[in-house]
């Protein structure tokens, strides 16, 4: 069911079970656990089925710090939210990514992997990604020509990565809309979020839009489900009953927040090209892929933090500089044209048998996540938005330990890459003194917005228990990475899927009290 919230009477009251305030991957899969129940959810949706730039808006905010991109870029405010900007990268996290890992500070979730492996094959489904199975020779078995590079395993891994570029918007609007006891509320803008005196308990939400139309939306329980900046952007506003903020008595609400950082580190020359399909990616067609990947023995020797590194033939715009680069020199030519020549006639040779072109010359680009770091963080700018509320400000601080490990993963590719006689690599500039802490002008995130109310038992650590709960009130949750304690290897969205789903199983037990 739709509603159209400029349509509305002004200051309309809604009222339901449930309301999931945000519809992208964490409030429409939440809300699909609850189609078929006999509970009335609302769900709200700050901007329509289409893009509008009035609306997108909302999202502007300034940052400080490592170079951050703009938040209305990496964010998209409609039904479906940022699935739309979204590759389909799906990967559950490690068992490492859980563990509190001495030489990573705040590290350790209150979860285990284990405890999460029935709502990743739950996610799956809502995804619509293939088998819950992310071993290496299971696919090999299914997809021809799945080789990894012949590399030492007790040091170099492989990462499958499974793809579905679910446009939620698209694939599940007519299921949201024809579900009767869902409630969609478009152009629905969250602005406050009102409590009981003593700050226990969420008593109702305001929205507001563009029409000058102001609603108040009451439900028995509230889930934030907007993303991790602006989570804590309406909590951090909502401070008429706690000056500091809701869930913000420990003043962590916008701290730990973390990317996966990602650039171009590294160049690959391989002695000659090595044909597979294992390390190929294209957008819309690849079901499963792998990157290279450190192993948990070798990430704990060298302390570092998780990552992987994909493989991508360098664009023909490099490799066309590189030609004329060659060209310039008469003596190398014969030799480059015989390099090229074989070059040719082994993708030739591949394509007649179906297997992926790998030529000789690559870059390797990071992707690894962000040590949890207080001083990250997102707070409230001093300008405010078009619909009253103030911005958020991003202070993106990146660490030794971020540097330190990214140079140390191309170090042990590199070292494997030699070891195996496949070929050479050759590390950025920027990234060869192992004494320097700055990061390159380029280095830019996944658009993988991720802590700000982190996960721990304990109050005075996090600002979610176990279940997303917001500490210290007992009907206001958070669903996706913005709960996460660290960042993970893997892009977010198949863990926030996963947790989402725990979130609804764990609410509609708590009704049943």
């Amino acid at each position: 069911m739709h509603i159209d919230a400029r349509q509305l009477n002004n200051n309309t009251l809604i009222e339901g079970d449930l309301c999931i305030i945000g519809a992208g991957a964490a409030g429409i899969s939440m809300a699909l656990e609850w189609i078929h129940t006999s509970h009335k959810v609302i769900l709200l949706e700050g901007g329509g089925f289409d893009y509008d730039e009035k609306v997108q808006q909302l999202y502007k905010g300034t940052s400080s710090g490592q170079k951050f991109p703009d938040f209305t870029s990496s964010r998209l405010h409609y039904f479906g939210g940022t699935t739309g900007h979204w590759a389909g990268f799906c990967s559950p996290f490690d068992e490492l990514d859980f563990e509190e890992r001495d030489w990573v500070p705040y590290s350790g979730w209150p979860l285990k992997k284990k405890d999460l492996d029935p709502f990743y094959d739950r996610a799956h489904k809502t995804i619509q990604l293939g088998p819950y199975n992310y071993d290496l020779k299971f696919w090999q078995k299914k997809l021809p020509y799945m080789y990894p590079f012949p590399l030492n395993e007790k040091v170099i891994r492989t990462k499958i990565w499974q793809y579905n570029q679910a446009r939620y918007g698209n694939i599940y609007k007519e299921t949201i809309l024809n579900a009767k006891n869902i409630h969609l509320y478009t152009y629905a803008n969250a602005v406050d979020i009102q409590t009981n005196d003593n700050v226990s308990q969420i008593e109702q939400v305001i929205v507001k839009n563009y029409s000058g139309k102001t609603h108040t939306v009451k439900a028995k329980h509230f889930i934030l489900a907007c993303g991790a900046i602006q989570n804590t952007r309406l909590l951090l506003a909502s401070n008429s009953k706690a000056k500091a903020g809701l869930g913000n008595d420990n003043d962590l609400v916008g701290r730990y927040f973390m990317e996966h950082i990602e650039l171009n580190v590294a160049e690959l020359n391989m002695i000659k090209p090595f044909a597979t399909n294992l390390y190929n990616f294209e957008m819309g067609v690849t079901k499963v892929s792998g990157e290279l990947g450190i192993t948990h023995e070798a990430q704990k020797q060298e302390k570092i933090l998780n990552g992987t590194s994909s493989v991508n033939l360098l664009p023909e715009t490099v490799d066309n500089q590189l030609r004329l680069d060659r060209w310039k020199h008469y003596e190398e030519t014969e030799s480059y044209i015989k390099d090229m020549t074989d070059l040719w006639e082994e993708a030739d040779t591949q394509a007649k048998f179906g297997m992926g072109a790998i030529g000789k010359k690559f870059h390797l680009n990071i992707r690894m996540e962000q040590s949890p770091n207080p001083n990250s963080r997102v707070s409230l700018g001093t300008e405010k938005d078009g619909l009253g509320v103030p911005k958020a400000h991003m202070n993106w601080d990146l660490t030794f330990l971020d540097k330190r490990s990214i140079r140390t993963i191309y170090y042990l590719i590199g070292r494997e890459m030699g070891a195996s006689g496949l070929g050479r690599l050759k590390l950025r500039e920027e990234f060869r003194d192992a004494n320097d802490p700055t990061f390159p002008e380029d280095t830019h995130g996944g658009n993988h917005h991720i802590g700000t109310t982190r996960m721990d038992a304990d109050p005075k650590k996090g600002v979610v228990d176990i279940n997303c709960q917001v500490h210290g009130i007992n009907n206001l949750y958070v669903a996706g990475s913005a709960c996460f304690p660290t960042a993970g290897g893997p892009n977010p969205t198949l863990t926030i899927v996963a947790l989402s789903i725990r979130l609804s199983d764990f609410i509609k037990e708590k009704m049943k009290w």
